[in-house]
């Protein structure tokens, strides 16, 4: 059995009062469809096909799917007429249709509802919800399904019924092509609905059936700021839950903010007020925050970060960083590194044992092991045009205040008086002070 997804995403989303359309809005790092499309693919699902709006056509190459642009938009079941239109068709194949404002389904539903659509037969996912609301009802009839309602179309007693239509449906294919084929736009909006298919199917003697939600949260789609703040957090709290299951520790889930698809090692602590994103890498027993963001940060084990912020670079094991620091633009700390108070560094190779305490701007350098780089020192890395290297060796005492003016080389060994400014290499083991910097007496 060949199973085919198409996902409706063509909606602009007014209610969300946005230049950007709905599907593209952000939760917890990932835009809303994208979460929609992980779950297919986790149930098994690989050959979707989503309906678009313009903006959206634009951009999805990004999301690994067929695109389809519905020009005009007359309803939902005009929209799975674009898709099935752009599909080779398939006797003995079903499709699975799901919304792509769903952030929060799980792939279980998917695979519930395609294995409850038997052959000519429709399977659609359900959920019990307190009322009033925006969903479609469950009209049943004898104890099955005999038809959806739209809430602009439903009658006051028809209003009272709390079993409401989630808008997940999987449909035998060749049933569901010739059903759409005789939609009407005989109702208050004037639309082709796909929930219409629902009596044709019932009306032509196919089964219809329906598989409850457990937890009616998996199904809410999101139409204002008001639901995708709501949704942003029940799916931080699963990510915060996921990692705590396999080891982690998080002081406080409400303000630690994780994105999926991260790594994160046993016994690392996070603690409040820290977001780690963009598939982020934390090794094992590290302690991280509070206060401190983490984007494409890769750290190793035993490493500490408090009160600062790592992006798009790399900590070595048992390396300490902050309060207050700032590492950036493809900087790597090796093992056992420290960064203090007020120091940044960016672009910059730090070898093993490096410490840079107080006050501190590195940039575009490269640090020798156990060099101790003192407080006030930055390297002047832009000369108006260019970016310029420093290179300081090994067991190297840069004196607090120093100013080195790249490009320039400090050898293994040497010492900088505090205030100097170095604008020429200095030799491995010289002594150099002053501005600009000369050997000491005796060098």
């Amino acid at each position: 059995m060949n199973v085919r997804a198409i996902v409706l995403a063509a909606g602009k989303g007014t209610r969300m009062k946005s230049g950007t359309t709905k599907v593209l809005h952000d939760l917890c790092g990932r835009p809303m469809l994208w979460y929609v499309l992980h779950a297919l693919r986790a149930a098994g699902i690989s050959g979707i096909v989503t309906v678009t709006n313009a903006e959206l056509q634009e951009r999805i190459g990004e999301f690994g799917v067929t695109g389809v642009l519905q020009n005009e938009q007359l309803g939902t079941g005009h929209a799975v007429r674009v898709a099935l239109d752009a599909m080779e068709p398939d006797a003995s194949g079903r499709v699975l249709v799901a919304c792509g404002d769903m952030p929060l389904v799980c792939p279980e539903l998917f695979t519930s509802v395609v294995e409850a659509a038997g052959s000519g037969a429709l399977a659609l996912v359900t959920a019990r919800i307190p009322l009033p609301s925006n969903f479609g009802r469950i009209i049943r009839k004898n104890g099955g399904v005999e038809r959806i309602v739209e809430t602009r179309d439903a009658s006051p007693e028809e209003l009272k019924i709390d079993e409401v239509n989630a808008g997940i449906y999987a449909f035998d294919e060749p049933a569901l092509r010739e059903a759409v084929g005789r939609l009407r736009d005989d109702n208050a909006q004037k639309e082709l609905y796909l929930t219409d298919t629902v009596a044709d199917f019932a009306r032509s003697g196919k089964r219809v059936v329906p598989v409850l939600a457990e937890d009616p949260v998996h199904v809410i789609g999101i139409n204002d700021r008001t639901e995708l703040a709501r949704a942003r957090a029940e799916l931080n709290s699963r990510l915060c839950a996921l990692h705590m299951k396999e080891g982690v520790t998080i002081v406080d889930p409400v303000t630690t903010y994780l994105e999926p698809e991260l790594k994160i090692g046993r016994d690392t602590v996070i603690y409040p007020n820290t977001s780690i994103a963009r598939l982020s890498e934390v090794g094992e027993r590290c302690a991280i925050g509070p206060n401190s963001r983490l984007s494409n940060a890769r750290i190793g084990n035993e490493v500490t970060v408090r009160e600062s912020s790592i992006f798009d670079s790399s900590a070595g094991d048992r390396t300490s960083i902050g309060p207050y620091a700032r590492i950036r633009d493809n900087a790597q700390l090796g093992e056992d590194v420290r960064i203090g108070n007020y120091v940044e560094v960016k672009n910059s190779r730090l070898a093993r044992g490096v410490k840079a305490s107080h006050l501190t701007y590195l940039g575009d350098a490269e640090i020798g092991e156990e060099t101790n780089i003192g407080a006030g020192t930055i390297t002047c890395n832009y000369d108006g045009k260019n970016k310029n290297k420093t290179v300081i060796g090994r067991d190297v005492m840069i004196g607090s205040n120093t100013s080195l003016i790249a490009p320039v080389t400090v050898g293994d060994g040497a010492l900088t008086g505090a205030g100097s400014v170095v604008t020429k290499d200095v030799p491995p083991g010289r002594r150099v002070a002053g501005n600009p910097a000369k050997p000491l007496p005796g060098q």
